[in-house]
């Protein structure tokens, strides 16, 4: 057995920094790829959407008494992943919509079941908004109903007929 030189042994460093280097790089993007799709529905607001439910849900509380506000928004946070993810399939049913209408050959009747998909999905978003809404306002004050009743008057919308 020979014993081994100063270039051997600077080499044998060099390949294990490069391979702990590598083993470093590797789990950190796998963790990242863990933590990236480790949730259900997505956390962050849905790409080219300004105005989805979370915004809308504050816009309503900043209207409201501060004690309202406080319950709305604490509302939305409870349901907040269950709303992102019906709003998300909203969006994408609307996705397979304007697919369908440019697929070739043309199937009406993919795009009868595409739009059928989007009314579902609509109707499950409106259900947990307006389940939210109403877990909220039972608790709200007579004050903050009030406000709520009349939300968008508030905001000066013209198309809102008052008596």
């Amino acid at each position: 057995m020979s014993v081994p030189t100063s270039t051997e042994k600077d080499r044998g460093r060099y390949l294990l920094l490069a391979s702990l280097t590598l083993n470093l790089a590797l789990a950190g993007v796998a963790g990242g790829l863990a933590v990236k799709h480790s949730s259900a529905a997505p956390l962050q607001p849905v790409a080219g959407i300004k105005q989805g439910v979370a915004y809308r849900f504050d816009r309503i509380a900043a209207s409201l008494p501060a004690n309202d506000a406080r319950i709305m928004r604490a509302e939305f946070r409870a349901d907040a992943v269950k709303l992102a993810a019906a709003e998300t399939q909203v969006r994408l049913s609307e996705v397979a919509i304007r697919d369908s209408l440019r697929a070739q050959p043309f199937d009406p009747a993919s795009v009868r079941a595409a739009m059928a998909e989007n009314n579902e999905a609509r109707d499950r978003f409106y259900q947990l908004v307006h389940d939210a809404v109403a877990a909220a306002t039972a608790e709200m004050s007579p004050a903050g109903r009030e406000t709520l009743a009349d939300w968008p008057a508030q905001r000066g919308d013209k198309s809102v007929i008052t008596q």
